[in-house]
């Protein structure tokens, strides 16, 4: 896990929109997830109207890195994901973060 900010442009507006946020790299492909919650995260929103992005590295070197985001839909993906984000976080509700869980891959 490593804490990194992301730049998406506002579905609406085209403005940019800088969040702080968690990147997990898992068996070499980097993924961003959030906690569960039935309300759709603007940042998701913005990734889907636009899933070019920046990616801020900012702990240790420091990078802007031009990046490409795909939402993860298939619900069988999604729990081999979603299963290492669990365990880093020391979660044990798979099943609700399957549901309701924000996930992408980042592709930089």
């Amino acid at each position: 896990m490593t804490v990194v900010d992301i730049t998406t442009a506002g579905r609406k507006s085209g403005e940019p929109r800088r969040l702080e946020i968690v990147l997990h790299n898992i068996g070499g492909r980097l993924y961003i997830s959030g906690q569960p919650s039935r309300r759709r995260r603007s940042w998701l929103a913005n990734l889907d109207a636009d899933p070019k992005f920046i990616l801020h590295v900012k702990r240790g070197a420091r990078a802007d890195l031009p990046a490409t985001a795909r939402e993860i839909t298939d619900p069988q993906e999604r729990r081999q994901v979603l299963a290492e984000v669990a365990r880093h976080w020391k979660r044990d509700d798979v099943d609700v973060m399957v549901q309701f869980s924000p996930l992408i891959e980042v592709t930089v």
